[in-house]
């Protein structure tokens, strides 16, 4: 029997394990129900509630006043972030800018950010990630939750991942849930809304069922990305910590058990270690690097984006990156 909204809205909110939890709350239909459904289910966790003004105008600053008028109803505390960048910033910029105020936040609080991600939001960014030709490390998608552990990695929780997004607006109609919709949610300037608004309905309707392929695609590449890590873990991979260098971090990874590994295991295999140390490896690099791998002798090295590099020791391969 299918749950009803609030049934399944809240149930997926009270399946989170204990903690102390930041929720990110723009003001929109989203994330207003996450912010009164955890407010019922979980309160007492609720270590703030975060918005992050984007400065693009007179919605953003209506947006963050209704947030924290709600915030204050329901006896949460609030906490406001602005942005430094100008109106006409890109959307990577403005995702950068309110990314790095809830990491700041989430380790000044002690405390894990909590998204309003729905199930809708999962199948569109599956489909991003197609339209890019992304491996199965990028099919993944919001589904790829940080493991233990991992350096440079704030994991994020999205209770509402597996809800869909007529479920959110049935529970905001049911709970009479105050929001205000983003106009931008509306232009086709960004490809978001245009696989939101165009492209996945279109594709619906010449194949239905697509939709639910994306979600299902995205499934199987979030298990194939945790088998991996698995693996990974058995490697004997450290991180050493640098006293003199608080700000690069180090992977060292025993060559002795790769040593059978040809180009295409190590183009598998280098995205998930660097990731350990917050190096993101484009294809180029990850080409470059899985080709020089199997041939690589003590002393050499190559560089990677950013000043990241691998470095082949007797025994090892060293990846640095930056915090």
């Amino acid at each position: 029997m299918e749950l009803g909204p609030g049934t399944a809205v809240h149930a997926a909110c009270a399946a989170l394990p204990r903690g102390r939890w930041l929720l990110a709350v723009s003001g929109g239909r989203d994330s207003m129900v996450l912010l009164h459904a955890m407010a019922r289910a979980r309160g007492a966790e609720v270590a703030a509630v975060a918005n992050f003004d984007h400065g693009t105008g007179a919605f953003a600053r209506r947006a963050a006043l209704l947030v924290a008028a709600e915030s204050a109803r329901l006896s949460l505390p609030f906490v406001a972030g602005v942005a430094l960048t100008a109106e006409s910033a890109t959307e990577a910029v403005w995702r950068a800018a309110r990314h790095a105020f809830l990491d700041s936040l989430a380790r000044e609080l002690d405390a894990t950010v909590v998204t309003a991600h729905t199930r809708d939001d999962q199948i569109e960014t599956v489909l991003q990630r197609l339209l890019r030709d992304a491996g199965p490390r990028g099919l993944a998608a919001m589904r790829a939750t940080p493991l233990p552990g991992r350096l440079c990695e704030l994991a994020r929780r999205r209770p509402l991942i597996a809800v869909s997004r007529s479920t959110i607006a049935a529970f905001a109609h049911d709970h009479t849930v105050t929001f205000i919709e983003d106009p931008s949610n509306r232009t086709l300037a960004f490809q978001r809304n245009r696989v939101r608004h165009e492209l996945l309905p279109a594709l619906e309707a010449a194949v239905p069922g697509f939709g639910e392929w994306c979600w299902s695609l995205g499934e199987r590449a979030a298990d194939w990305r945790k088998a991996l890590e698995r693996f990974a873990d058995t490697l004997g991979v450290t991180a050493p910590g640098t006293a003199s260098e608080p700000n690069r971090v180090t992977l060292i990874v025993p060559a002795a058990p790769l040593a059978d590994c040809g180009p295409d295991e190590w183009g598998v295999l280098w995205p998930a270690l660097a990731a350990r140390v917050g190096v993101v490896m484009d294809r180029r690099g990850i080409e470059r690097a899985s080709s020089w791998a199997p041939r690589a002798r003590a002393g050499q090295a190559i560089p990677l984006a950013g000043d990241a590099t691998i470095a082949r020791t007797s025994a090892t391969f060293v990846v640095r990156g930056t915090l």
